[in-house]
């Protein structure tokens, strides 16, 4: 990839996390850990052709044009969230996924509560996931992992939280997390 493509990339990559909160390339990811989908099935379910998901996440795009498909992506950014919780089974996300496939979307500016469960509270995984894309923001993880090992020495705590949070995967984010409640 010569110059021009790579500043081209890293634009769309700010446009979106400007637009959706974080690149897409990242969620997209973490929406097939989460819902154990390949891209093809998450392509499949969001109503985009597998190229333009590639697109999407790779850069080469920095927008989902159809206001329907931004939808889809957060119904299941809820959907992975009520699956870390245990609120829905496996069996039930994959329901959950047709259903969500089938749907046209409604008013873009809908806030049913998409990023809160029924209880009102942020579930921990979407509260991990917060601060591993504000700590991803920031820095690179290659980066994060060398300021975590300058700081072992002295604060081996903090050292293991910049290490989880800021290049380890979600699940042992979460189970941090657990672990230092109460």
């Amino acid at each position: 990839m010569d110059a021009v493509q790579q500043e081209a990339t890293a634009r769309a990559r700010e446009l979106q996390r400007s637009w959706y909160g974080e690149p897409l390339g990242a969620l997209f990811r973490r929406l097939i850990d989460d819902l154990g989908l390949n891209q093809a099935r998450l392509a499949a379910v969001l109503g985009l052709s597998a190229p333009m998901l590639s697109q999407l996440m790779s850069g080469q795009r920095a927008k989902i044009g159809n206001p329907a498909v931004v939808q889809r992506v957060q119904a299941l950014q809820d959907l992975a969230g009520q699956v870390a919780d245990g609120s829905v089974s496996a069996a039930e996300a994959t329901d959950r996924m047709d259903e969500i496939k089938k749907t046209q979307g409604g008013s873009v500016l809908s806030n049913s509560g998409q990023t809160m469960p029924s209880s009102g509270a942020p579930t921990v995984k979407r509260v991990v996931r917060e601060i591993q894309s504000l700590l991803r923001s920031v820095s690179a993880a290659g980066d994060i992992i060398d300021a975590a090992d300058s700081l072992a020495p002295s604060h081996p705590e903090l050292a293991e939280f910049l290490r989880v949070y800021g290049a380890g995967r979600t699940a042992d984010a979460v189970a941090h997390y657990e672990s230092h409640q109460n």
